[in-house]
């Protein structure tokens, strides 16, 4: 069912077992979600809807963490029918994506 998100609104928790940076750094995955600078969520998993979120320089929405858990809030109003987007950082876009392909880069 599509409905609008209002501003401000918790949308969906990212989730998948918590494993240590060196795991991170040893699988070099494209799913985890850093929780601190020691762990991260592995949401690799199919069963992770907030895997599918995509990049934007200019996101709707954002992940914050709450202890061991990472949910991800509207910044504003999203239309229903809109895409989710967060900004996946420049480590991130260093590491796998190279150039930028969001609808607000040129």
């Amino acid at each position: 069912m599509l409905k609008p998100i209002p501003a401000d609104k918790k949308i969906v928790e990212y989730i998948g077992p918590i494993v240590t940076k060196a795991e991170v750094e040893k699988a070099r995955g494209k799913y985890f979600f850093e929780l601190d600078e020691k762990r991260a969520i592995d949401g690799s998993s199919r069963k992770n809807i907030a895997r599918y979120i995509n990049h934007s320089c200019e996101p709707n929405a954002k992940g914050f963490t709450n202890g061991r858990k990472i949910w991800i809030w509207s910044l504003r109003a999203i239309q229903a029918g809109e895409e989710i987007t967060i900004d996946y950082g420049q480590d991130y876009m260093d590491t796998f994506i190279k150039r930028c392909k969001c609808e607000s880069c040129p």
